[in-house]
Order: C-alpha cells, then structure tokens, then sequence
C-alpha cells in the first residue's frame, strides 16, 4: 500500500516501552509514598516520646530547686537556709552569684538592700571591673561560709523583679562586711561610678 503511512514496529514498542515505563513509575512513586507515611508516623512518635521523656527528666531534676524557691518565696522575713553557691555562668541559676550586690538562692533573683557594688555589666573602667570582681568573689565566700538569712524590709521586689532583703549569714549582716571592706558603699540611688 502506498500512500497510507503504516505505523513502524519499533516506533509502537517505544510508546509501549515508555508508557510501561512511566506506569513503573508511577507505581513505584505510589509505594514511595505509602511508605513514606508509616516511617514518618514512627519518627514522630519516637520524637514525641524521647521529647516526653526529656520533658519528664527536666522536670524531676528541676523540681526540688522549684519547691524549694516556692516554698522559700512564701517564708516569713528571716528565713535561713545553707546551699551551696557558684558563681553564676550562662546556665540555669539556682544558687550562685551574679555581682556584688545580687545573688540567687533557691531559684530567686536576690538584691542585697541598701548596698551598692561596683557594676560589672558593664564596668565603666578598668577600677570598677577590677573592684567589681572583688567584691562577686568576697560575696561569693560571705555566702559560702554559713546559714544564709534573708530578711524582709519595706518593698518585697525592686523594677527588675527581684526580691529586696537584707542578708546575714551566721547572723552577720553581709552588706556592713562588704563596706567595711571597701567592697561596696550604702545605697544612694541609681547607679553612680566607681571610676576615680
């Protein structure tokens, strides 16, 4: 027959070859995904279980700290207690010190009333860093060395939330130790230089 254009064998099996081929993978996509989703169900439940447990360990360790600021919160003017204090770093604070005149105790932000200590966030000079540190370590071993009291007087916080109390330990007032030492000075008000 001539005229009539006859479709070629190997042009038929090619379309048939890749007609077969995008049913493969149309298939194999199809089983990709039912896959997929049974894995992706299993990842999220195990993040959801490792995420629960970490919840639930984070919680059993922090919850002692937490009754006990709870419980200190609460506690009537002269409240004591004896932990051990570090000097606060990037953590979670519990009991450290942050300076001369702020401490943490039992998971509560503590300013020292009526006492004011060289700044150290920042220092205004080369003096005052150096007095500053002075005066975060000589806290830090004040707080280290007995019962730590804590007593209310006036306003129960200051501007920044934190408790405003006076501190003795062993019944020695912290702040008149830290000026008899030239470590800090009574409280004037705002924040003056310690720089010549």
């Amino acid at each position: 027959m001539t005229g009539m254009a006859v479709p070629d064998r190997a042009y038929r099996r090619s379309w048939h070859g890749a007609h077969r081929e995008a049913a493969i993978h149309v298939h194999a996509e199809r089983r990709a995904n039912r896959l997929t989703l049974p894995y992706l169900v299993m990842i999220a439940l195990i993040v959801a279980v490792v995420g629960m447990w970490g919840l639930e360990f984070a919680e059993r360790r922090a919850a002692p700290a937490d009754r006990v600021a709870q419980s200190f919160a609460a506690s009537p003017p002269g409240a004591s207690a004896s932990p051990h204090f570090a000097i606060c770093g990037s953590g979670r604070r519990v009991n450290c010190v942050v300076d001369g005149d702020t401490f943490w105790m039992a998971g509560e932000k503590i300013r020292i009333l009526d006492i004011d200590t060289p700044e150290l966030s920042p220092p205004r000079c080369a003096a005052e860093a150096r007095l500053g540190e002075a005066a975060k370590a000589r806290l830090h071993a004040l707080l280290n060395s007995g019962t730590v009291t804590l007593e209310r007087d006036g306003r129960d916080r200051d501007r920044y939330g934190r408790l405003l109390r006076r501190v003795h330990v062993d019944g020695q007032p912290v702040g008149a130790a830290l000026i008899r030492e030239g470590l800090a000075r009574p409280y004037g008000g705002g924040r003056r230089s310690w720089c010549g």
